[in-house]
């Protein structure tokens, strides 16, 4: 030991709940305050501010998200009554970049869906960017070598 004297934590933290009760509270709360505990913002009666609370979820927000997943399952079902030739070639590719829009619609879905806390719009949304992935699979594995059936890219 070094002689010094030990400190006194209670008097030093008395001066830090102090120095907090004078600072004005922030305006961010990104970090929710501690409820109870000694001293500190829970001792102040201060209730901890969610991010929901400051921003309500308004009608036309969900109502947003719910277009999303609409169009989604109707891009999605419109992909089984796909009109143009699509056996292989540039009408092959375009099926597939459709296909591409179909699961990116989906997962746009599903992101709004998720931030809005809209549960049943998420399942919606994730099981259309599944059903693009299943339509994309059944394109691609003739063509990759794994089914029965060989399919070409190009036209011959």
């Amino acid at each position: 030991m070094t002689g010094t004297p030990p400190r006194d934590w209670d008097k030093e933290l008395a001066e830090i709940d102090k120095l907090i009760g004078k600072s004005p509270p922030k305006a961010s709360a990104s970090v929710p305050v501690a409820q109870g505990g000694r001293g500190g913002a829970g001792a102040t009666g201060a209730k901890p501010v969610s991010q929901a609370a400051k921003s309500p979820m308004r009608p036309h927000s969900v109502a947003g998200a719910w277009f999303r997943v609409g169009l989604g399952v109707v891009l999605g079902a419109a992909m089984t009554q796909w009109p143009y030739p699509n056996a292989c070639g540039l009408g092959l590719f375009v099926y597939m970049g459709a296909l591409g829009v179909v699961m990116f619609t989906g997962g746009w879905a599903a992101v709004s869906t998720w931030r809005k806390r809209i549960g049943l719009a998420h399942i919606a949304a994730t099981g259309v960017m599944f059903w693009g992935l299943a339509l994309l699979v059944r394109v691609l594995l003739p063509r990759l070598g794994y089914a029965s059936e060989q399919l070409t890219w190009f036209c011959q």
